[in-house]
């Protein structure tokens, strides 16, 4: 029996519960995949504290296999000289020679807390549960949704009185059991933590256990509580989710006495404190040596001398996302011409758009996760025969997929469909582009629309020599029949497109009055300067250009240069798909890599951000020589134009931090795929539009497919974390991190590494954590003598 305990006050449930919440980030349904920091809720810990509590509490590593460093150590790649650089950073007594031997053997498997659920051998609290929340956190997916309109908690109980498939698993009497439950969430998880004699810290522990046993499914309630608080308000499924979890477990304890004294030796092993030991140390100064053998090979890409403006009046400027597939767009893009520069910036280009499509009843939030929307947009255009031809779509493709209908359909119109499969079997599927052109709704005043441009065109740092066509180039990724394709979409734009974004600023600053405006805050855009909104779409490499936008005038006054441009991105394209050929499994021409977004049996259309590994804040000047293979977010930015220092912060607490959570996603992706991947898309089954299912049962899987880290024959992404590179004074980096302490404690505890650049282009400084800096000297490491 286990022993009893002192029950817990309303303050240490309230406390436990909080702590539970926050260690689970959220997940976002799949029509607007965000990519999220697995790691969220352990940011405040460092890397061998985190591998201590995951491996408690989800049973998972939180790096690489040990082979994979042993490899890039017996080839070079990790020098001797990188894991004492690492073994000093960590201050820890280890030597040299005691992380090569372990590197050569492999490390202890993880073992997660065990649960009365797992005592018990057939997992059905997850199952049940898991069968519970797929209606209930359905997104709309679902024809026969119940909508319910109680809480979690009530909702659930309501299902588990009436739900079979315990008893006939072996449960007898279980749903009176369940009946009998407190009527609240807020009295069961007391109650059910008493039954399971939890003292005060193992029940912290346990309680987190309990959420990740349940995958996706808490994760999809982080999500709501993510968004109530946005909002302002709050939203108490998760801990509800909580309260369900725990009481299963303290109902299957009662009706399985059996299991009593293996409960017993359980709570025991809760009760001793999360703590890092020998091999969790040692699997992180791999890591950091790793880490800091790609910042080595990242340091001989940067070109000393590098950076010298080009005076001329460009013919064309384009402003691209961050994001690090356009960084091969840009490379491309300028061969072209010296008279073609690039820019980066976030993708949402400054612009916090709630938008509403053509047909559609909800708006789509085209801004980075981190902000509330500001401004309202919509398509042009007939909006009432828009809504009517977009609810006639909807019902029909609701008729197709229903229970009874849908074999109807089939009969009725299989024929006619056959065409349409066999195409898109072969991948000539129809490409799709929105044409109708957003407008703010409602408008933004004239003295608003002049700040926002400005703050803008500040932030680019393009308050000067404007080219002759200034490209706005927002980037999404057109797939077919693809679970996960608001995931290949702009990460800065919630999962989806940055073409409205790109458009509504273009025709903001196309405006004259606004240009008049603009002036007077010493930002003098030539007469002749056309802003062009563009799509970049990724996953075919092609850049389609809004000139239909543009009013007639302006058109036709700038023929000769738009036609210049069109054939400048039409070549650069085709350069981009060249080098993008090499990476994609299977693709033999360039006509391959458009074609595999339109196939919808392509389980890998593109790679997405897969091989990010760092993120650059500085002048195009100083990247452009670098060959950074698609692999660097880039944002232009220059510090001598930003007085005091008001866009280098808000580069480092938004940008960054996004870019953060995506490489994050892809290095949880890789180093725990069964918790924090979604498994293999070929046994995938959409539910609720949340997320996906391993075939027709189980824990909600999110997070990265395989298909989007490995190519069938190896990781295509090395599970590194993001080395954010900045051209500016330490002074000025330091005094922002420490107005940020949330920020600085991504870069204190290594889930960001932080290097700068010097006036000579070549990086100079390594953030040591604490607000200090060190000097990047990794050819002068310490000596390798044993420690």
């Amino acid at each position: 029996m286990t022993h009893a305990v002192p029950a817990l006050s309303t303050e240490q449930i309230t406390a436990l519960t909080d702590t539970a919440i926050r260690a689970i980030p959220p997940a976002f349904p799949l029509s607007a995949t965000v990519a999220v920091n697995p790691f969220l809720g352990q940011t405040g810990q460092n890397l061998p504290e985190t591998a201590a509590l995951l491996s408690r509490v989800a049973g998972c590593a939180v790096t690489a296999p040990r082979h994979w460093f042993a490899a890039k150590i017996a080839g070079g790649e990790i020098t001797l000289e990188d894991i004492a650089a690492a073994l000093t950073a960590s201050g820890t007594s280890l030597s040299v020679a005691e992380v090569l031997a372990a590197a050569g053997q492999t490390r202890p498997e993880p073992s997660a807390l065990p649960t009365v659920s797992a005592l018990e051998g057939q997992g059905l609290a997850e199952a049940r549960i898991g069968a519970w929340a797929s209606g209930y956190f359905d997104q709309g997916q679902a024809l026969w949704s119940a909508q319910p309109e109680e809480g979690a908690y009530a909702n659930w109980r309501r299902f588990a009185c009436h739900d079979l498939h315990p008893e006939l698993a072996g449960l007898p009497g279980i749903r009176a059991s369940f009946a009998a439950l407190p009527e609240t969430a807020e009295a069961a998880l007391p109650w059910a933590l008493a039954l399971l004699g939890l003292s005060a810290d193992a029940a912290a522990l346990y309680a987190h256990r309990l959420l990740m046993t349940l995958g996706g499914w808490a994760q999809a309630a982080r999500y709501r509580l993510w968004q109530a608080e946005l909002a302002g308000e709050t939203d108490t499924s998760l801990s509800e989710l909580l309260a369900i979890r725990a009481a299963w477990d303290a109902v299957l304890l009662s009706h399985r006495p059996g299991l009593q004294p293996a409960w017993a030796d359980a709570v025991a092993t809760c009760s001793a404190p999360a703590a890092p030991a020998r091999d969790d140390q040692i699997d992180a100064i791999l890591q950091e040596a790793a880490e800091r053998a790609a910042q080595r090979e990242l340091a001989l890409a940067f070109v000393p001398g590098a950076g010298q403006s080009n005076p001329a009046r460009p013919v064309m400027q384009a402003a691209f996302c961050i994001d690090v597939r356009s960084e091969v767009m840009r490379r491309a893009l300028e061969s072209q011409s010296p008279q073609i520069e690039t820019l980066g910036f976030a993708g949402f280009f400054g612009l916090t758009v709630a938008h509403t499509p053509a047909g559609m009843c909800g708006s789509e939030a085209r801004l980075p996760v981190l902000l509330t929307p500001g401004l309202e947009s919509r398509d042009a255009g007939d909006h009432g025969a828009a809504r009517i031809a977009g609810r006639a779509k909807r019902a029909w493709g609701r008729f197709r997929q229903a229970a009874v209908s849908s074999f109807a359909f089939v009969e009725a119109t299989g024929p006619l469909y056959a065409g349409k499969l066999v195409r898109e079997t072969l991948g000539h599927g129809q490409e799709e582009v929105t044409s109708a052109k957003p407008v703010l709704d409602p408008p933004l005043p004239l003295a608003a629309q002049i700040d926002a441009a400005a703050t803008i065109l500040g932030a680019m740092s393009l308050r000067e020599n404007f080219a002759h066509v200034v490209l706005i180039a927002g980037h999404g990724a057109h797939v077919t029949n693809n679970a996960h394709g608001s995931a290949l979409q702009c990460g800065a734009c919630g999962g989806y497109g940055g073409d409205v974004n790109a458009r509504l600023l273009a025709d903001v600053l196309n405006q004259p009055e606004v240009r008049a405006g603009l002036a007077q805050k010493g930002i003098t855009v030539p007469e002749d300067t056309v802003f062009l909104a563009a799509l970049h779409d990724t996953a075919q490499d092609r850049i389609t250009l809004y000139l239909d936008d543009l009013a007639p005038g302006i058109r036709a006054g700038a023929a000769d240069s738009l036609a210049q441009v069109a054939g400048w991105v039409e070549a650069a394209g085709a350069l981009a798909r060249a080098e993008r050929l090499a990476r994609l499994p299977g693709a033999r021409t360039e006509a391959d890599v458009a074609k595999r977004a339109l196939d919808w049996a392509e389980t890998r259309p593109e790679w997405g951000l897969a091989g990010c590994k760092a993120f650059v804040v500085a002048p195009r000047g100083k990247t452009a020589a670098a060959q950074l293979d698609g692999r660097v977010f880039l944002h232009s930015y220059d510090w001598r134009q930003d007085e005091g220092f008001g866009v280098l912060e808000l580069i480092l607490t938004a940008p960054v931090v996004v870019a953060s959570w995506i490489s994050l996603q892809y290095y949880g992706s890789v180093v725990a795929p069964e918790v924090f991947g979604s498994g293999t898309k070929q046994v995938h089954n959409v539910t609720g539009g949340m997320g996906v299912l391993d075939g027709a049962t189980g824990a909600l899987r999110v997070g990265l497919s395989q298909q989007s880290v490995h190519d069938g024959a190896d990781f295509v992404h090395e599970p590194l974390r993001l080395s954010v590179v900045v051209d500016a004074p330490a002074e000025a980096i330091t005094e922002i991190l420490g107005r940020h302490p949330n920020v600085q404690t991504l870069f204190d505890n290594g889930w960001l590494k932080l290097l700068r650049l010097g006036e000579a282009g070549t990086i100079v400084d390594r953030y040591a954590g604490d607000l200090k800096w060190e000097p990047f000297a990794p050819r002068q490491a310490p000596a390798i003598a044993a420690r």
